[in-house]
């Protein structure tokens, strides 16, 4: 087992409200574990209500002060917050791999995906326009001013326990909204870490607050408090359906990035080596546990064997261990309620047909790790009473089923709750376009197994949500329209 020195990791385990490092009001905490040993690595804070209703009104204070900068000084903030996330990749990267489990080259990468989110925002906080219309009077101008929300609340998933952090920040803050971040209880410390760094940015007391603890008491907090003018959101459908009852008390505004289901399709006529480079990618990235993976694989029956057999080498070539492995692939899954339905689905797939090609169960990780390791699993025989069909799995496991025409695949992609990513493999330019607006999802990669980059508009619709985050389009979401209607005088 890899012994990692905590003192190596600089771990901020205090919150951080109106600059300054605070725990619990009545010094409560709880334990942080890394998921491959269950080794604790800290305790942080276990705030609730009054520590959250402090955090928010250190961003309500700090707001009228941030809102007034220029987009150049909030911008030079964000690129020096992005520098130094940078220059402590390292740092950064083997604390994320600690708390989540995810292999230290993902976190690496993890970590300048975040930083690219701040650098992104840095520059196009400096293109929120306003406009002017022609007005229906001769004495009158109209103007369209787009001006900062106030106080938002960004709430963030363990699997990117970085980059759902900046690619809300960066947007929020560049419009000249303050934020209060509540990470979740499984990976608090990179939030944290993050947090650190704004503060050696140079960030104003308060523009940026992270509070740990109860999700509950935090979240009634931040729904009834009405400093708090939007939220934001990246986690499950069900938690989703909850946050936008709270919010209709205040009418608070949402963006809400719920669950997928997202179906891999092959066409007959696609480069098969490119459409299980493709699979790889989207489905064993962090272990299968992000919520664009491809869930369900959907394969013409004449490119079937060969996609499976090629899918099928590849995966045997995945390493499973601890994430510090320079040479792993598959971590460990995040806990054990995770492994529970990754298990439950593959025995479930087995009862109604399905049959393994490779993979099925636990990974043996060595002596001293958790038993969390889910071997990489390819089953062949999906059908549509599984609840691998139904279900988001959050794993290393990728069912295949055949289909004979373009409509039919199209059919099965769309036959699900779910519509945030889509992915598909073909050659023929006509059917791309075709499929590529049939297809009933926010984000669609088109021979493409990773489409996700700041540059462009990530988010979901159907049950999987709504709101943009990346590209020119997310600014929408942390600004307000204001309509001037002015009045020259005169005749």
């Amino acid at each position: 087992m890899m012994n990692i020195d905590l003192s190596e990791l600089d771990i901020e385990s205090r919150n951080l409200v109106a600059g300054q490092w605070i725990g619990a009001a009545d010094g409560r905490t709880f334990a942080v574990a890394d998921p491959a040993t269950d080794r604790e690595i800290a305790q942080v804070p276990l705030c609730g209500a009054a520590e959250t209703r402090q955090a928010v009104e250190a961003a309500a204070r700090a707001w009228p002060d941030w809102r007034s900068r220029t987009a150049a000084e909030r911008g030079s903030l964000l690129a020096a917050l992005a520098d130094l996330m940078m220059r402590h990749r390292e740092r950064l990267a083997r604390l994320m791999t600690l708390e989540q489990g995810k292999p230290i080259t993902e976190s690496r990468g993890e970590i300048a995906y975040a930083a690219s989110f701040l650098d992104w925002a840095a520059e196009e906080g400096r293109r929120l326009y306003g406009e002017t219309i022609p007005a229906s009077h001769r004495q009158k101008r109209i103007l369209v001013l787009r001006q900062s929300i106030g106080v938002v609340a960004a709430i963030t998933p363990w699997n990117f326990p970085s980059a759902m952090i900046t690619r809300k920040l960066g947007p929020a803050l560049a419009c000249g909204n303050t934020c209060v971040v509540k990470p979740a209880e499984q990976t608090p410390l990179s939030a944290l870490a993050l947090g650190d760094l704004a503060m050696q940015a140079g960030f104003p007391p308060g523009v940026i607050n992270v509070i740990t603890g109860d999700p509950h008491a935090i979240g009634r907090e931040i729904f009834g408090n009405t400093a708090v003018r939007k939220v934001s959101f990246t986690g499950s459908t069900e938690v989703g359906r909850i946050l936008m009852r709270q919010a209709a008390d205040h009418v608070v505004r949402l963006s809400l990035e719920l669950g997928g289901h997202a179906p891999f399709i092959v066409f007959e006529d696609a480069d098969i080596d490119a459409a299980v480079a493709g699979a790889m990618a989207s489905k064993f990235r962090n272990s299968g546990q992000t919520c664009v993976c491809a869930n369900r694989f959907f394969v013409h029956e004449s490119a079937y064997e060969k996609f499976a057999a090629g899918l099928a080498r590849a995966m045997a070539s995945l390493r499973v261990g601890c994430g510090f492995d320079e040479n792993v692939q598959i971590g460990p899954l995040i806990d054990d309620d995770a492994v529970a339905k990754v298990t439950s689905h593959v025995s479930d797939a087995l009862a109604h047909g399905a049959t393994v090609r490779t993979g099925g169960d636990l990974a043996a990780a060595g002596p001293g790790y958790a038993k969390r390791f889910f071997a990489p699993t390819l089953i062949d025989g999906l059908t549509a009473d599984m609840r691998i069909c139904r279900e988001e799995t959050f794993g290393p496991v990728a069912p295949l089923r055949a289909f004979t025409g373009e409509e039919e695949a199209i059919a099965l992609a769309n036959d699900s709750p779910y519509g945030l990513a889509a992915y598909f493999y073909t050659r023929d330019a006509s059917r791309l376009m075709r499929v590529a607006e049939a297809l009933e999802y926010g984000i669609v990669g088109a021979n493409d197994g990773m489409p996700s980059t700041a540059q462009a508009p990530f988010g979901g619709v159907k049950q999987s949500g709504f709101g943009r985050e990346g590209g020119r389009h997310v600014m929408h979401e942390y600004s307000n329209v204001k309509y001037v209607s002015w009045g020259l005088g005169g005749a």
